[in-house]
């Protein structure tokens, strides 16, 4: 497809972090005010997108950026916990191997970012821009194009939500949807993104034809 540069999200897309937000998630909930659910709710969540669920549960806007500093830091205490996807790493090595920039914008912290990816596999991102507000990604990415030299065709952005598609979207960024993470396949979907992968070999050779 010729893209030059890929930028990746990282939870739910590079970082495996379900499980552990799972853990957390109730007790986050407590301290901030917001609806608690249980397993089979949180499960159902993954249904909506970001707006809904922010709805659904209750949340204040204008508690968001205080719940997601809160976030990172848990996210700091326990990045030894969280894992990256079977594969990511050859993956990255692969892309990189192509020639392909590799970038992560995400909301999480950079330092949290890298501590889950590893010291090789963080080496390989050329351009970290984390600490997105939840519907601030755009600018994020738009910082990084030019960062990297790149124009928005030819860059492709992987993310596993809803928020991820628009927002690349909306940079005239071609958009790759992963099932694996937070969002379902057919939330997804009908988001009509360029592409969708539901395994994560699928996307060298997309990027390879």
């Amino acid at each position: 497809m010729g893209y030059r540069l890929i930028i990746f999200d990282f939870d739910g897309t590079l970082a495996d972090s379900a499980d552990w937000l799972r853990g957390i998630f109730n007790d986050v909930a407590r301290r901030y005010g917001f609806r608690t659910v249980s397993a089979e709710e949180l499960e159902a969540l993954r249904g909506q997108d970001t707006r809904a669920i922010i709805a659904q549960l209750g949340v204040p806007l204008w508690k968001m950026p205080f719940i997601a500093a809160h976030m990172r830091k848990l996210v700091a205490r326990d990045a030894h916990r969280i894992p990256t996807f079977p594969g990511v790493e050859a993956m990255l090595e692969q892309l990189e191997a192509r020639g392909i920039t590799l970038a992560v914008v995400s909301s999480n912290a950079e330092e949290n970012v890298r501590r889950v990816l590893g010291p090789v596999a963080s080496a390989r991102i050329r351009h970290y821009a984390c600490g997105a507000g939840l519907f601030g990604k755009r600018t994020k990415f738009r910082k990084v194009l030019k960062a990297a030299g790149v124009r928005p065709g030819e860059a492709l952005s992987v993310g596993d939500e809803v928020r991820d598609i628009e927002a690349a979207a909306a940079e005239g960024i071609a958009t790759a949807a992963v099932t694996w993470g937070y969002a379902t396949e057919a939330l997804l979907r009908s988001r009509a993104p360029t592409v969708v992968f539901t395994r994560l070999d699928e996307l060298l050779p997309f990027v390879a034809a």
